[in-house]
C-alpha cells in the first residue's frame, strides 16, 4: 500500500496534467459508471488525503481513488501510443488535449457530489502532509487507546493519516520500541507524531522513502524489508512477524528495539506469531 508521501507525488503529477484542462476523454471501466461521461468539463484540482485522492471536476463532482496495494496512475502524451499495459487491469482514463491519465488495478473509483467529500474521508484522522495538519489532535487520537500495540495504532488512518508499513517499521526502529509495545508504554505520542511528520515531509519530493539518510539502493530503510539480514546499526539479525487484523508484516530488531514488559510477537497474538527471521 503506497505511503502518504507517494499519493502526495501522484497527486502533483496527476495535477501538472489534468488541472485547468477540459477532459477530452473520460473512460469508466468500472461497472458503477460505465455509463458516465464527463467529457466538456475542467477539472478543478487533485487533492490527496492522506492515502486517498480527491479529484475535483467542474460541476460539484469529485473522482475519489484509493491505489491500496497494487493500484498506480500512469501518464502519457495524448496521441496514437496505445494504454498502459495490463489493458484488462484498466479501471480509468482521464484526457485531454495534451495528457492522458490512466488508473491501473484501482479498487476503489467512485463519483461524488464534491459537497459529499466527507463521506469518504471525513473519518480520516489528521493528514501529515495536509495544509491543515494538526499534530496536537494526531497525538490525542494516538493515545485513544492506550493498550493497543503502537504498530496497530501507527497504520490506523483514522488516527493520523499517510502512514503506510515503510514508515510504521522506520517509525519503530527510530523510536527504539518494538511494534507489539502497547502505545502506554511507548513513549511521548506528541514525538511520535512529530517524527512521522518530520520523514514524510523530508521525503514529500522525492522517490524511496528514506529514512537513514542514505540514498543508495538497499542503504535507504533501517528494518523495513530486511528481515533476515544484519542490522545496519548492531548487526543483529532483523526479525519479521505479522501483527494486526488483516495481518501486515512487521519488521524489527531485537536488539536495537525493546518492548519495556520484555514480551515477544509470540506472547502477544493468540496462538503464536507467525514469526520468520
Amino acid at each position: 500500500m503506497p505511503e502518504g508521501d507517494s499519493v502526495y507525488q501522484v497527486a502533483r503529477r496527476l495535477r501538472a496534467a489534468l488541472v485547468d484542462h477540459l477532459l477530452t476523454v473520460t473512460d469508466f471501466r468500472v461497472p458503477a459508471l460505465a455509463t458516465v461521461d464527463l467529457t466538456g468539463r475542467s477539472v478543478l484540482a487533485v487533492v490527496p488525503r492522506g492515502k486517498h485522492l480527491l479529484t475535483r471536476i467542474e460541476g460539484g463532482l469529485t473522482l475519489h481513488t484509493h491505489l491500496r496495494m497494487d493500484g498506480r496512475w500512469e501518464i502519457q502524451p495524448t496521441g496514437p501510443r496505445p494504454l498502459p499495459r495490463p489493458w484488462h487491469a484498466i479501471r480509468l482514463v482521464l484526457a485531454n488535449a495534451g495528457q492522458t491519465a490512466v488508473g491501473l488495478r484501482m479498487p476503489v473509483v467512485e463519483l461524488l457530489r464534491t459537497a459529499e467529500e466527507a463521506t469518504a474521508v471525513g473519518r480520516l484522522g489528521p493528514d501529515l502532509l495536509g495544509p491543515d495538519w494538526d499534530p496536537v489532535e494526531a497525538a490525542r487520537r494516538l493515545a485513544e487507546r492506550p493498550n493497543r500495540p503502537i504498530g496497530e495504532a501507527l497504520l490506523d488512518q483514522r488516527n493520523l493519516a499517510g502512514i503506510g508499513n515503510v514508515y510504521r517499521a522506520e517509525l519503530c526502529f527510530l523510536r527504539g520500541i518494538t511494534p507489539w509495545t502497547p502505545v502506554a508504554a511507548a513513549g511521548d505520542p506528541h514525538a511520535w507524531v512529530a517524527l512521522a511528520h518530520r520523514l514524510l515531509y523530508a521525503n514529500r519530493d522525492r522517490i524511496g522513502h528514506v529514512t537513514t539518510g542514505d540514498t543508495r539502493p538497499g542503504r535507504r530503510h533501517w528494518v523495513y524489508g530486511r528481515g533476515g539480514r544484519p542490522c545496519a546499526r548492531c548487526g543483529t539479525s532483523i526479525r519479521r512477524a505479522d501483527l494486526g487484523d488483516p495481518p501486515r508484516v512487521a519488521f524489527w530488531c531485537p536488539r536495537c528495539q525493546v518492548s519495556p514488559d520484555g514480551s515477544t510477537p509470540g506472547d502477544r497474538r493468540p496462538g503464536g506469531s507467525s514469526y520468520r527471521a
